[in-house]
């Protein structure tokens, strides 16, 4: 994943506030050793944009204090990361395997169960993303549920559910109106129905959202311009299009969006 694609990755998942004890670290201290660790590697991927050297940091980490649930954690999101942005480099057994270790040593970290639910969706076991998501939905105490609606939305989605991801993904953007991803896979799923009228209004909602990431929604481009495609309307499709290329023409997106530029021209 690119930098610029950050925000996305972080819309679905979630870091959390590291649990450090505050104290610096000893040269012969490896649970402090551990925390320096992460706050460099978290640092480096949040503040820096440099993905394969903080999780070279986070990989110390766990090594350092394989109770640091933090750094599992952290771990499993860079490798998420890196499928994002290449799927030549993608880890995901890796990523399914921090996250877990992340829930076994603090089974309360919410953020690592939604994290580990879209591990398993990227990894095409859908049933298995809604069996640890669905709870997740339903937990009053996780402070950001519209992920766990959105991703649950989505696993269903994937799991060929269609109306019951549009009920999850309703419920996303009802618990946070700017969670403009949840916008995005609502219009997916509507298109999957083939009610093109509500998947444009979703997918523009999503693109119209008031939040700097929302309007950089690469595949949303991409989606609204198949829905204009279907509604026999090509000018706002190729607007769409070309749009998308500009965001990124070297993504699978981007070079998508240019061969249906190339078709509808």
């Amino acid at each position: 994943m690119t930098r610029s694609l950050l925000p996305t990755l972080l819309l679905l998942v979630g870091l959390g506030a590291c649990a450090s004890r505050g104290n610096s670290p000893g040269a012969q201290d490896p649970v402090r050793l551990a925390e320096a660790e992460y706050d460099l590697a978290r640092d480096l991927w949040i503040q820096r944009g440099q993905p394969r050297d903080a999780l070279d940091h986070a990989l110390k980490a766990t090594r350092l204090d394989d109770e640091n649930a933090d750094a599992q954690h952290l771990a499993a999101l860079l490798y998420l990361d890196f499928c994002a942005r290449s799927p030549s480099e993608c880890r995901l057994s890796e990523a399914e395997r921090h996250a877990r270790r992340a829930l076994e040593i603090r089974p309360e970290l919410r953020e690592a169960r939604n994290t580990l639910g879209v591990i398993l969706i990227q990894a095409h076991r859908p049933r298995e993303a809604v069996d640890v998501l669905r709870p997740l939905s339903e937990d009053i105490l996780y402070q950001t549920p519209e992920k766990a609606w959105g991703n649950l939305g989505f696993a269903y989605l994937e799991a060929g559910d269609v109306d019951r991801a549009i009920d999850a993904l309703r419920r996303s953007i009802a618990a946070q109106p700017l969670f403009c991803v949840g916008s995005y896979r609502l219009g997916l799923a509507y298109e999957r129905k083939g009610d093109a009228k509500s998947a444009l209004d979703a997918l523009t909602r999503a693109l119209e959202t008031e939040a700097p990431e929302c309007s950089r929604l690469q595949d949303a481009f991409a989606a609204r311009a198949r829905v204009y495609t279907r509604l026999d309307q090509p000018e706002p499709a190729k607007a769409d299009l070309a749009r998308c290329v500009e965001l990124s023409a070297s993504s699978e997106t981007g070079k998508n969006c240019r061969s249906m530029l190339e078709k509808v021209k």
